[in-house]
């Protein structure tokens, strides 16, 4: 079925395709025109146009969503531009050239195409019909420039109004009052157990909000501030669940060099603390570690928690858009071999001067 913005297209290409020709008609000055626009020779010119123009037209359309296809992710830009562009005249000319040869040379008598000159008259129509079709087909790869930025801007803007509506949730969220509550009454009973302990893990606590206050207007930290921050937040959970958790990082990057979006790995963590049962028994493991200079790895093993309702996956869609604002690279989210693992790209510090990145 025929779609509504196709008959559209049609029906504005159409208009263009009759303007064209009835411009042109009126610029050139046939000996032996007698005036009719409907003879036989106006009726061949009118078709071989329309067919012509249309024809670049939708071969064009054709080699753009191709190319855009093929290439997931990649805009439309000089280089496939010009790759676009020769096959299209690779389709058009010889077109042209056979429609106006037979139309001159075979079917003279049936266009009605006198010419003292038939070489000079196909020339001629040869070259009137490459110059509109190039122009045909430069006029369709702008607009189709034009209207990629327009989406990559308006893709851009509503990236940027979801990181900052999300950006204070994530922040207030993650550092929830249920973790406050848990952190107390691991500390109640810790002043009766191990006062050392337990002051230890006052200080931890305070570095853990101090942190949270510190950034409250930062999407982005670095990250050796977010392990600094981690490192509070291990050691509270480790002291809470004891030998039924065990939390190891092991980051071989220089962390004063990267970014990431804030609370990002103790989002994470918590993640698998909220998806999995753990216990002395059968602990739960998180290793957090640096892959490479682009990335961290996040794994835990799996003892899937039943869950009562379906999980929505909130936090992890949060952490996708965040980082989906300031690069093309994207968080992995895998599970084999009973263990589940995110990973996340690092960015370069350099990453909040770039106004505008373009999105697969």
């Amino acid at each position: 079925m025929v779609s509504k913005n196709y008959i559209k297209k049609f029906a504005i290409r159409f208009l263009i395709v009759n303007l064209i020709y009835f411009l042109v008609k009126l610029t050139i000055d046939h000996d032996d025109d007698d005036g009719t626009v409907f003879d036989a020779t106006g009726v061949f010119y009118y078709f071989s146009a329309f067919f012509l123009l249309m024809l670049a037209w939708e071969t064009n359309d054709w080699l753009i969503r191709r190319e855009l296809n093929s290439n997931i992710g990649r805009s439309l830009d000089i280089s496939n531009g010009f790759k676009i562009l020769a096959i299209n005249l690779l389709i058009i000319l010889p077109t042209a050239a056979l429609l106006y040869y037979v139309a001159i040379f075979e079917l003279e008598h049936l266009c009605q195409i006198d010419a003292d000159d038939p070489w000079l008259r196909f020339r001629i129509d040869f070259f009137r019909a490459t110059v509109l079709g190039f122009a045909a087909i430069l006029f369709n790869m702008f607009y189709y420039a034009l209207k990629q930025k327009k989406e990559l801007e308006n893709h851009m803007n509503k990236l940027k109004k979801e990181a900052m509506t999300s950006k204070y949730k994530s922040l207030k969220n993650q550092i929830s009052p249920h973790f406050l509550f848990n952190s107390l009454n691991t500390l109640t009973s810790l002043m009766y157990e191990d006062r050392d302990l337990a002051s230890d893990f006052v200080s931890r606590l305070a570095s853990c909000y101090r942190y949270i206050l510190d950034n409250r207007e930062e999407d982005l930290v670095s990250l050796e501030k977010e392990l600094n921050f981690l490192d509070s937040f291990i050691f509270m959970m480790n002291v809470r669940h004891k030998d039924a958790l065990s939390i190891s990082t092991y980051i071989s990057v220089n962390p004063k060099e990267y970014l990431i979006p804030t609370l990002t790995l103790q989002m994470l963590v918590e993640n698998a603390l909220k998806h999995n049962y753990y216990s002395k028994e059968k602990p739960l493991e998180i290793s957090i570690f640096s892959k490479d200079t682009h990335s961290i790895v996040i794994q835990n093993n799996l003892h899937v928690r039943p869950q009562k309702e379906v999980s929505t996956k909130l936090g992890l869609k949060n952490i996708q858009k965040r980082y989906a604002f300031y690069t093309n690279q994207k968080v992995k989210i895998e599970t084999e071999n009973s263990f589940f693992k995110i990973t996340i790209p690092l960015l370069t510090k350099d990453i909040k001067d770039i106004s505008i990145v373009k999105v697969s």
